[in-house]
């Protein structure tokens, strides 16, 4: 089992980035997958969620309207479209695949939003 997550950078304030979690190993079309993300110093939060075939998504409060979770169950891969960036936003980003007692995790993207 494989979760690759690409895509993270330094951005400045208001800027965007698009994660991309690529998997493996598993039968990605049957998970709901999820993003999470760890602050320096902070536990891990989850930040959006989506259902295995893409129609239910979730997202944490701080992230509502900025962040836009989706997945191709074609390509094996789910994305973080994040737009309207803040500092408060830098943290590593992990990928999740989640099914009954299965849990799978990436080994996480860094994104620093700085100016």
């Amino acid at each position: 089992v494989q979760l690759v997550e690409s895509g993270g950078g330094l951005v400045q304030p208001g800027g965007s980035l698009r994660l991309s979690c690529a998997t493996s190993g598993f039968t990605f079309s049957s998970y709901a997958m999820r993003w999470h993300r760890q602050a320096p110093g902070k536990e891990r939060e989850l930040v959006a969620a989506i259902g295995s075939v893409g129609s239910i998504t979730n997202y944490a409060d701080s992230v509502k309207g900025r962040f836009t979770i989706s997945r191709d169950n074609a390509k094996n891969t789910v994305y973080l479209q994040m737009n309207s960036l803040k500092p408060e936003d830098t943290a590593v980003y992990y990928c999740n695949g989640r099914r009954l007692q299965f849990d799978y995790w990436g080994q996480g993207t860094q994104v620093t939003v700085s100016s």
